[in-house]
C-alpha cells in the first residue's frame, strides 16, 4: 500500500479542499472587477500542479482559460537540476491577459524564478503565482506569491499531484514520505 511509505500526513484531503476553496474565493474577489476581454489565463506546470490547478479551476467564479506547459529542471533526481527545459509550451495567447501560475510546490524557486521571466515575455497584462506549497527553506528565490496555500516544512512531500518516480501523485493528502525509500 502507498499510505504505508507515508511517515506523517501533512494536509488532509478535508485540509485542501478548504485551502483551494479559499484560494479560489480570493481570486474571484481580486479579478471580478477586471475588462473580460482581458481574461484570466490559469496556467498548471505539468504533471505536479494539475490535480491543484483543477480544483482551483472550480473555485474560481469568473470566466477563465486552463493551459498547461510542461518543463523539467529534475530529471530523475529528487533535487531540482537549475537547468529549466521547456518540454510543452504554453498554447494560449498571453497577450493582455492576467496569468495566474497554479504551482504545487515552491522548493528552491529556480524553475519558478526562469518561468516568471518566460511568461512575462510573452505579453501579459500580470503574471502571479498561485502556489499550494510554498517550503520553508535557505537559499529559496526570492519570489512574490499571491497566493499561498501552505507553508510546509523541508521535507520529501508526496501526495495530491506531488510524486517521487511518478508514484504517490493520486494520494488525496499531502504526507512525507519514509526517507528510506528515496535515500
Amino acid at each position: 500500500m502507498q499510505s504505508d511509505d507515508i511517515s506523517q500526513v501533512l494536509y488532509t484531503e478535508e485540509d485542501l479542499a478548504r485551502r483551494v476553496a479559499e484560494i479560489g474565493a480570493a481570486i474571484t474577489a481580486d479579478y471580478a472587477g477586471e475588462p473580460a476581454r482581458q481574461g484570466i489565463v490559469v496556467l498548471s506546470v505539468l504533471r505536479g500542479a494539475a490535480i491543484f490547478m483543477a480544483d482551483l479551476c472550480r473555485r474560481i467564479d469568473l470566466p477563465l482559460e486552463m493551459d498547461y506547459m510542461a518543463v523539467s529542471s529534475y530529471g530523475s533526481g529528487a533535487k531540482s537540476s537549475g537547468a529549466v527545459s521547456i518540454l510543452k509550451d504554453v498554447t494560449a495567447d498571453l497577450t493582455g491577459k492576467h496569468v495566474i501560475v497554479a504551482e504545487d510546490i515552491l522548493d528552491s524557486g529556480l524553475t519558478l524564478t526562469y518561468l516568471l521571466g518566460y511568461l512575462a515575455s510573452r505579453g501579459p497584462a500580470s503574471v502571479e503565482v498561485a502556489t499550494l506549497l510554498r517550503k520553508q527553506r535557505q537559499g529559496q528565490a526570492p519570489i512574490d506569491c499571491r497566493y499561498v496555500g501552505f507553508e510546509c516544512p523541508d521535507e520529501f512531500i508526496v501526495g495530491y499531484g506531488l510524486d517521487y518516480a511518478e508514484r504517490y501523485r493520486n494520494l488525496p493528502y499531502i504526507g512525507i514520505l519514509r526517507q528510506d525509500l528515496y535515500q
